[in-house]
């Protein structure tokens, strides 16, 4: 044996196999993970008590469905709580429970939106889940599904890095996710007026854009490495004398991701989804380049589409009219937004207290584009202040991940996955708000809707495979992973 080799453990295992894997430092890993079990059954604690309340004040009495709904929501987070402690030992112990805290208020409010529905002798009735066919009893499901890939994306996915190579094919299927909707036929694809959505027949409808999301930010990454002091350069110095050749390449990764997003727009009415996709790529380019230049020429060209686009899109006119004078017509096309700022009025500082709001009353769509003004209601503003500090802990703790790995790969990625639920929660907060125009995202983890919950789980999983990464001790650190079209950048610790 040479000097320079390396002794293979007993047992003849593979060392960089071990070391990816790793062989947690228990004391360590065990706190962490403790740490993440005591804040999950806080969070298991706080959806009880409301739990609790729903049902106190809608049925006017406390049966054992009040404590059995948490019960079949614990054995979901536990689950994803034991993956993470086999599969991710060093990961945040933060992120599972501020995510289990706003996934189990959603599955408990969205019940109780189904017991407003029903008459009193219907609600006593009703089983842990409101009966076959309910939303809560589908947001559950969705929810088993959500935790089950989370589970799945963490077993298969034991190095982030990895997934670089995989930066083409995630380009490709995310502009096919992207885009099939919008070649599809509108009976298969348009739900009042956008067309975001495969509709299955006797099955019901998923909406790719939520994974496109997720495959273009894979893309984004890789992309961004690959040329990030290339684009440091031309965001740090004047280009007026460049060549063509020069300048196109310098900008056609934004003008690419404006006409993208555009499309999205026009021949999607997707507002909401056009937004999120160019304002992803934006601030991830100024995460590589550090330059605000970049945010600058980005911002003017939102401008010139956005204008542009209320100039020739029916749909944009309509939200942008909606926006500014909701009260011009409070009975039709203003009604949503206006019971959406009734309802967070009549709310106040502390709510009516959950389950003895109305929000039945303001919206079709209460449990879906309006839940967090429904919830409003009755948890108020100091609730709502509440439930946003669990988004703002949920994108601190990915940017933290980010930062906190070595490699320039994995800390795109990062940034750009937490900015994603972020950005997310912002246009839609914005939106019933009445702060900016009102557009087709979901909250996440709150609102009704499978895709949604599916995406949004496995943003999660890729943040504790990062996280769990980035603070993994330095003697168990995975070694340089030899991809061979990785670019230098990505595989360099």
């Amino acid at each position: 044996m040479t000097a320079s080799a390396a002794p293979r453990p007993a047992g003849g295992s593979d060392p960089a196999l071990t070391s990816v894997i790793g062989r947690p430092d228990r004391p360590l890993a065990n706190n962490q993970r403790n740490t993440e079990l005591f804040l999950l059954i806080v969070s298991l604690v706080v959806v009880t008590g409301m739990s609790v309340a729903v049902q106190a004040s809608v049925l006017g009495e406390i049966s054992g469905n009040a404590l059995a709904l948490p019960g079949l929501l614990a054995l979901l987070f536990f689950g994803a709580h034991l993956a993470i402690r086999f599969l991710a030992p060093y990961a945040d112990p933060l992120i599972l429970p501020a995510v289990a805290t706003i996934n189990g208020i959603s599955v408990v409010f969205i019940r109780r939106l189904d017991l407003g529905r029903l008459t009193p002798d219907e609600r006593l009735a009703a089983g842990v889940l409101s009966g076959e066919g309910s939303e809560a009893l589908k947001q559950y499901i969705w929810a088993t599904v959500a935790i089950l890939g989370f589970v799945a994306l963490l077993w298969l996915v034991r190095d982030h890095r990895s997934l670089a190579r995989f930066g083409y094919i995630a380009l490709f299927t995310g502009l096919v996710l992207v885009m099939l909707p919008a070649v599809l036929p509108s009976s298969l694809s348009e739900i009042n007026g956008a067309k975001l959505w495969i509709i299955i027949p006797g099955l019901g409808q998923i909406q790719p854009g939520e994974f496109a999301k997720i495959a273009l930010l894979l893309y984004f990454a890789r992309s961004l490495v690959d040329n990030r002091d290339f684009l440091q350069i031309v965001g740090k110095y004047q280009t007026l004398k460049a060549t063509p050749g020069f300048l196109f390449r310098a900008y056609a990764p934004i003008i690419g991701a404006w006409l993208v997003s555009l499309s999205i727009l026009v021949f999607e009415k997707d507002l909401g989804s056009s937004l999120l996709y160019f304002g992803l790529f934006l601030v991830m380019l100024y995460i590589a380049t550090n330059s605000w230049r970049w945010l600058v020429i980005g911002l003017l060209l939102f401008m010139v589409g956005a204008y542009s686009a209320f100039l020739v899109v029916s749909r944009v006119q309509l939200r942008v009219n909606v926006w500014l004078h909701p009260f011009d017509d409070p009975f039709d096309t203003g009604y949503q937004i206006v019971q959406s700022l009734l309802a967070l009025g009549s709310g106040g500082l502390f709510g009516s207290g959950p389950g003895a709001g109305s929000p039945n009353l303001l919206s079709l769509y209460a449990s879906t584009d309006f839940v967090f003004a429904a919830i409003g209601e009755e948890i108020g503003l100091f609730g709502l202040t509440a439930l946003l500090m669990l988004y703002a802990l949920i994108a601190s703790r990915g940017i933290r991940a980010g930062l906190d790995v070595r490699d320039s790969y994995g800390k795109l990625l990062a940034g750009g996955l937490a900015f994603s639920i972020t950005l997310q929660t912002f246009v839609i907060v914005g939106g019933v708000t009445k702060l900016i125009p009102l557009t087709g995202l979901t909250t996440p983890f709150l609102a009704y809707g499978g895709s949604s919950l599916v995406a949004n789980w496995l943003i999660i999983a890729l943040l504790i495979r990062i996280s769990d990464a980035g603070r993994r001790p330095a003697k168990v650190k995975a070694p340089p992973l030899q991809l061979r079209d990785a670019p230098t950048e990505v595989v360099k610790l």
